[in-house]
C-alpha cells in the first residue's frame, strides 16, 4: 500500500476519500458542531488563503498558543499548507517560558487562543514586536496599529472559487517530507524545554505504522482529552484524519460525560487519568456501599488472577531468562488447576464489570496509555475488567512512538516490541549493548526519530550516540523474546547518601494506591533516607483515618502535621512497601509531609501531567531538609 509523502498529501486524500464522514465534533458552550471532512477541507483553505494574504510564508515560525479546540487542528493544517513551521503551547505556559520560546525559536507570527491570553501577554507582545498577531476566540476590534486580527474577522470571507482549490491543491506540490513541519519545545522536567524540530517525515512514520496496532479503522470514534500540542495527543488527531475516522473535543469537566454520551472506540490518555478514574471508581463504591466495594474489588482480584493464569499456560508473561521445562509444565498445571476452581467466579465478574465498562461508553476498543510508564497495579486493575490497554512508549524526540503493546503483542506487563521500522537496544554503563533480560538505558533509531534540536548544540552533541542511536535517558530492559520492559528513568534515579540507588516510580505508584494520596513525590537525594511529599485528597484522608484509627481529623491545617497521624500513615505505607513487592529495605520511608496546595500544569506539572522534580525540589527544599534531617 503505497502511503502519501507529506502530513498535507494524507490531509488532502483524507478529505477526498472521506468527504461525508464526521472528522470532528466539538462544543461552544452547550452548541455542539459536527464537521464533515469537506467541511474540515474547506476550512483549511480559508484560513491558509487567510494567513497568506496576511504574509505567512513558507519556512516562518509562528507561535500557537492554545488549548483543544477544532480551530487548533484548522490551524495546524493551514500553516502546513504554506510550508510554515508551528511552534505550539498550551495556554497555562507561564509568561517566562512563552517568552524564551518564542525568543529562542525565532517565532515572528503569534497565534493566540483567547481576548485574555492577549491581554496577559501584552508586555510580551511589546517586547516581541511580532510581524503578525491573530486571536482565535477574539470577538473584539482590534486596531491596525497593535496588528491584531480576531479569527471572525480572518475568515469572513468564506466564498471558495475553483481557482482557490486549484491553488490549495497545488501546495502539496512545494512540500517535501523532509521539510520542517512544526519545533515542540519539550515540557522542561529537567530544566530549560529544548526545540524537538519534527519533519513530515518523522511524523509519517507513526501515521503509517500505528493504525494497525490499534486496529484503527475509517468508523472509529475517539474522545480527545489531552493537550493538543503535546505530540501523544496531536499523533492521535493525525491517525484519525488520516483513517478518515471522527475525533470528539472533550475537557477534564466533561470527559466522564463525554464517554457514555459519545461512546469512543478509541482514546488517548496518560497514566495520570486512569490513576484518577481508579480513585474515583473504588471511593465511589466504598462509599455507596462498603460490603459491594468489597465484593467488587474481590472480583477484580479473581479476574486477575484468572486471567495471570490464563497467560501462564500461553506464554504470555514477560520471561527474561530461561527456565527449565519441568518448571515451566508444573507452573502451566497449577495455573491450569486454579483456573478450573475460579472459571465460575470468572464468569460472574466479568458481568459486574459491564457496568464499569459502560462508564467507558461500552465500546472501548483500545485504550491507549502513553506520556509515563503505567503502573503496573493499574495495568491489572484496567485489564481485570475487561478494559484492552495499549500500554506504549514513545518521547517527542521520536513523534512519538517507539513500542506498544498493541494488538500485535499478548505478552501482559511489558511495552511490547519496538514499533516497525524501528531499532531498539539496551546499553550498559560502558555504552556495550547488554543481552536480554539485563538492564539498560534505552537507545532507538529509526525513521520516526529527530535529526536535532534547534539552534542547541550542546544537547544536540550528547543527544545520539557516534552510531546514530537516540540516547533516551530512560532505563528498561528487554524479554527473551523481544517486547520492552520500562524499568525508570536514568534523570530520576535519587542516589541516598549510602550510595544506594533509587527509582522513585515504582515507590510513587504504590502510594497512590492509598485512596486520599492525590499525588506523591518521592525525596531523599544525598540524604540518609527516603521521604514522601503528598498531596491529600482530604476528604478521602478523613474516611481513612476514622475507618482506620476511629479518629476525626480535624479540620484545621495543624491536623496535617500531627507527629502521631503521620507516623501511623508512614507504617501503613511501608507495608506495602515491602520485599514481597520487590522492596529493598532501604526504600521504606523515613518521614512524610502533607503539602498544603495541590500541583498545578504549567508550574509542578508539565502538560502532559509529569511531574517537574527539578521545580518540586527546588520549591520545597527548606521542607525536604526539615523532613529528612
Amino acid at each position: 500500500m503505497a502511503f502519501a509523502p507529506t502530513l498535507f498529501h494524507t490531509f488532502l486524500e483524507s478529505c477526498s476519500t472521506h468527504r461525508d464522514n464526521l472528522a470532528f465534533i466539538y462544543r461552544v458552550g452547550e452548541d455542539e458542531f459536527r464537521v464533515t471532512f469537506e467541511k474540515f477541507f474547506e476550512d483549511v483553505l480559508i484560513l491558509a488563503r487567510a494567513f497568506k494574504d496576511h504574509k505567512v510564508r513558507r519556512g516562518d515560525k509562528v507561535f500557537l498558543l492554545s488549548d483543544n479546540r477544532y480551530s487548533w487542528i484548522v490551524t495546524d493544517m493551514a500553516l502546513q499548507a504554506l510550508g510554515a513551521v508551528s511552534v505550539p503551547r498550551g495556554s497555562d505556559t507561564p509568561p517566562s517560558e512563552i517568552e524564551f520560546i518564542v525568543t529562542h525559536s525565532g517565532a515572528e507570527f503569534l497565534i493566540l487562543e483567547t481576548e485574555k491570553l492577549y491581554k496577559d501577554c501584552q508586555a510580551l507582545i511589546k517586547t516581541l514586536k511580532p510581524k503578525g498577531l491573530f486571536i482565535i476566540a477574539g470577538e473584539e476590534k482590534h486596531s491596525w496599529f497593535d496588528k491584531a486580527v480576531t479569527y471572525s474577522e480572518l475568515l469572513k470571507d468564506r466564498i471558495i472559487e475553483p481557482r482557490d482549490i486549484e491553488w490549495f491543491k497545488g501546495l502539496a506540490a512545494k512540500i517535501a517530507p523532509d521539510d520542517l513541519l512544526t519545533i515542540i519545545y519539550t515540557s522542561g522536567t529537567t530544566g530549560t524545554p529544548k526545540g524537538v524540530m519534527l519533519t513530515h517525515s518523522n511524523i509519517m512514520h507513526n501515521v503509517r505504522t500505528l493504525p494497525p496496532l490499534i486496529r484503527l479503522q475509517s468508523d472509529d470514534v475517539w474522545v480527545s482529552i489531552l493537550p493538543t500540542w503535546h505530540i501523544f495527543e496531536r499523533t492521535a488527531e493525525y491517525l484519525s484524519v488520516a483513517k478518515g475516522s471522527c475525533l470528539v473535543y472533550s475537557s477534564i469537566r466533561t470527559f466522564a460525560s463525554d464517554l457514555e454520551t459519545y461512546k469512543p472506540t478509541q482514546v488517548a490518555t496518560v497514566p495520570r487519568i486512569w490513576e484518577s478514574l481508579y480513585s474515583k471508581i473504588t471511593a465511589a463504591l466504598k462509599k455507596k456501599d462498603p460490603k459491594k466495594a468489597k465484593i467488587f474489588n474481590l472480583l477484580v482480584r479473581v479476574s486477575a488472577a484468572y486471567r495471570r493464569n490464563r497467560r501462564i499456560m500461553r506464554d504470555q508473561l514477560p520471561v527474561f531468562e530461561k527456565k527449565a521445562f519441568p518448571l515451566r509444565w508444573a507452573a502451566k498445571v497449577r495455573a491450569a488447576v486454579e483456573n478450573v476452581f475460579l472459571f465460575l467466579p470468572y464468569l460472574l465478574a466479568q458481568k459486574k464489570f459491564t457496568l464499569v465498562q459502560d462508564k467507558f461508553g461500552g465500546r472501548l476498543k483500545a485504550a491507549i496509555s502513553g506520556g509515563g510508564s503505567l503502573p503496573s497495579y493499574l495495568d491489572e486493575w484496567i485489564d481485570a475488567i475487561g478494559i484492552r490497554i495499549v500500554n506504549a512508549y514513545g518521547m517527542t524526540e521520536c513523534s512519538p512512538g517507539i513500542a506498544g503493546r498493541g494488538f500485535n503483542c499478548d505478552v501482559f506487563g511489558t511495552i511490547g516490541p519496538a514499533v516497525a521500522e524501528t531499532e531498539l537496544r539496551i546499553v550498559g554503563d560502558q555504552g556495550e549493548v547488554v543481552p536480554n533480560g539485563t538492564e539498560g538505558e534505552i537507545q532507538v533509531r529509526g525513521p520516526q526519530v529527530f535529526k536535532s534540536y534547534y539552534n542547541n548544540p550542546e544537547a544536540n552533541a550528547s543527544a545520539f550516540t557516534p552510531d546514530g542511536f537516540l540516547r533516551t535517558g530512560d532505563l528498561g530492559k528487554l524479554t527473551l523474546t523481544g517486547e520492552l520492559v520500562i524499568t525508570g528513568r536514568a534523570k530520576e534515579i535519587i542516589v541516598l547518601a549510602s550510595g544506594e540507588n533509587v527509582d522513585p516510580t515504582n515507590i510513587e505508584a504504590t502510594l497512590s494506591m492509598f485512596p486520599f494520596v492525590q499525588d506523591a513525590v518521592l525525596v531523599g537525594q544525598d540524604k540518609k533516607g527516603l521521604g514522601a511529599l503528598i498531596v491529600p485528597d482530604l476528604e478521602k484522608l478523613r474516611e481513612f483515618v476514622y475507618e482506620k484509627y476511629n479518629q476525626v481529623l480535624d479540620e484545621t491545617e495543624s491536623a496535617l502535621k500531627d507527629k502521631q497521624l503521620l507516623d501511623r500513615l508512614r507504617e501503613e505505607m511501608n507495608k506495602l512497601l515491602n520485599a514481597k513487592k520487590g522492596f529493598k529495605p532501604y526504600e521504606k520511608l523515613q518521614n512524610i509531609h502533607f503539602l498544603d496546595k495541590e500541583f498545578t500544569l504549567g508550574e509542578e506539572l508539565t502538560n502532559s501531567f509529569k511531574k517537574k522534580r527539578h521545580v518540586i525540589e527546588k520549591k520545597y527544599k527548606d521542607i525536604i531538609n526539615r523532613l529528612l534531617k
